[in-house]
């Protein structure tokens, strides 16, 4: 696919997109942004980290392109840190999307100040182990979603959802029916009362 679908999805809720794909590919809601209005959209480079170290993810950098999404599987440890202020700084002087890590990072005030968008589930203060294990572009569970190299991440305040490279212009097509119903029909009611009054009882008899 194109960077042209990767724009298409990239100002569509995740929860439009949740629902195009039955909600089978969203990550666990424990994962959630630094910043509220932190949004993502770009292609998977994908890492899968023993928990707390961090070499295989600086590998990583190296071969991701401008745009793309670092998606770590830290196994959900909170005990170390696999990032901090400094390698998302790097993150960013690189033109990556975003990072997604089921784990822990630090320095998280000078993080949100560098305005990257970072997505993870949980902060602490102890730094990365450096065994230098750990795979990169790999397929990867992070946060109960499957990940593949290259697939679709798309996130936004309420979460991270992922969509399977093959499957990206049923899913935008969908999300994009599904948003113009949802945005039909809150015009439809929109201060007015009785509209409202119509609607829930049409919900009600159903």
């Amino acid at each position: 696919m194109t960077d042209e679908v990767i724009a298409r999805f990239a100002p569509i809720p995740t929860t439009a997109i949740s629902d195009a794909t039955g909600g089978m590919n969203n990550m666990d809601a424990a994962l959630k942004p630094l910043r509220q209005d932190y949004r993502i959209a770009g292609r998977a480079v994908t890492v899968k980290l023993p928990g707390g170290d961090n070499p295989a993810m600086l590998r990583a950098m190296r071969t991701a392109s401008p745009g793309d999404v670092l998606v770590v599987d830290a196994k959900g440890d909170l005990t170390k840190a696999v990032a901090g202020d400094f390698v998302v700084g790097m993150m960013k002087t690189l033109g990556l999307a975003g990072l997604v890590v089921d784990g822990a990072v630090r320095d998280v005030h000078d993080i949100r100040a560098l305005g990257f968008p970072v997505f993870v589930r949980g902060t602490t203060v102890a730094a990365s182990s450096k065994t230098g294990e750990g795979e990169v572009n790999v397929p990867i569970s992070c946060g109960g979603a499957a990940v593949r190299p290259g697939d679709l991440v798309v996130g936004d305040a309420d979460g991270v959802t992922i969509i399977p490279r093959e499957q990206e212009q049923a899913v935008l097509q969908k999300a994009l029916a599904k948003l113009e119903k949802d945005e039909a029909r809150e015009r439809e009611v929109a201060g007015d009362i009785d509209a409202v009054r119509r609607y829930l009882d049409m919900m009600a008899s159903k």
